[in-house]
């Protein structure tokens, strides 16, 4: 949800609750937004702690990744989905995304770049792979 529409959200709850049940309605209505930003701060808290153990840039399957990654899925989804924090490439600068990578065991690898947290599109590497001689 975009964090404009979640902010005029809670002043239209605000402002209802004014209507409807006077200072106790606001009351409500801003204990409400201050619940639903504690859940916000503690899924991010979680999230950071989950990848704080883990090693930074590794996902168990580049493969399942990929498979997940849609765009416009922000940063935050993306280290749920992979337990860690990807290696930083790049950083933003104007005009060109932030560029992170996940790399699993087998050194397959998935390239995200991001503007403004958002993934924008990534890619999928896989080592070379030594083709046996064939016999003629």
């Amino acid at each position: 949800m975009d964090a404009r529409l979640g902010w005029a959200l809670a002043v239209v709850a605000v402002a209802l609750g004014w209507v409807q049940y006077g200072w106790r309605g606001v009351v409500l209505a801003l204990s409400v937004v201050v619940f639903w930003l504690l859940l916000q701060f503690t899924r991010a808290l979680r999230a950071m702690r989950t990848a704080g153990g883990a090693p930074v840039g590794r996902v168990a399957s580049a493969v399942m990744l990929q498979a997940k990654l849609k765009p416009r899925l922000r940063l935050m989804d993306v280290i749920q989905l992979t337990q860690s924090l990807g290696e930083k490439l790049a950083d933003e600068a104007p005009g060109q995304p932030e560029t992170f990578r996940w790399t699993d065991d087998s050194g397959a690898s998935v390239t995200l770049r991001l503007k403004g947290g958002r993934v924008v599109d990534w890619d999928f590497s896989r080592p070379a792979v030594d083709e046996p001689p064939t016999a003629a």
